[in-house]
């Protein structure tokens, strides 16, 4: 999804999705998910959606990018030769007793803070996929990205914000940060690994996340 929808970015053409992903971020946030049967039914009789896109680092994203502990996770589970939910699971459980938090800095409409994370993602859509819903109230078409950062996870907090992040309420947990805007410097104590719907690239100690408005035609449900 990725890699075509970022050489139709800023055509006229649209992006026909047919969610074949581990986790279809992007196909559930626009009802495009389900069986292969749906999927074509939308070719066929959708309609065209003019979405957002993003760019983190330079590199285009449509879902969400992150850094920290996603990002982590991400790297681990590329390697993987079988995928899935079940997968993604043991592979974050795994990553999650070795991990430990960072420190960064967010720049965002001309105000800096200081956020101690245990990640932290720029989302386009609401949901990495699988229903884990990062940024519940972002969409694809207001023209802004949503920020959230992720307090550090003890054996204490887990489970309560795993469930948020399942039920759509993890942005009224405590601790988490949540931000709106169009542009973000996220800057980091050093150089590692930064992910876009799930592609991994090496990245420098200051990343910058823009939107690009209503720059993607995508076909989705016609009702």
């Amino acid at each position: 999804m990725n890699e075509v929808a970022s050489a139709l970015a800023g055509t006229s053409a649209s992006l026909g999705l047919v969610p074949c992903g581990s986790g279809d971020g992007l196909g559930r946030h626009l009802g495009i998910h389900g069986p292969t049967s749906h999927a074509l039914d939308i070719l066929n009789h959708g309609r065209p959606a003019i979405i957002d896109t993003a760019e983190a680092d330079g590199h285009p994203f449509f879902t969400a990018a992150g850094i920290g502990f996603e990002a982590e996770i991400a790297q681990r589970f590329n390697t993987l030769h079988r995928r899935g939910f079940a997968r993604y699971l043991t592979t974050a459980a795994k990553a999650f007793r070795e991990y430990r938090p960072q420190t960064y800095l967010v720049s965002h409409g001309g105000r800096r803070e200081t956020l101690h994370a245990f990640t932290l993602a720029v989302a386009n859509a609401s949901q990495y996929g699988n229903n884990a819903r990062i940024a519940p109230a972002a969409r694809v078409d207001d023209g802004q990205l949503d920020l959230c950062a992720v307090p550090p996870v003890g054996f204490a907090n887990a489970a309560p914000l795993l469930a948020r992040l399942f039920r759509g309420t993890l942005d009224r947990a405590a601790g988490v940060v949540s931000r709106q805007g169009t542009r973000f410097v996220v800057e980091r104590p050093a150089p590692g690994p930064l992910h876009t719907d799930g592609e991994l690239h090496a990245a420098g100690v200051r990343l910058e996340f823009i939107v690009r408005p209503a720059s993607l035609r995508i076909l989705v449900p016609a009702k």
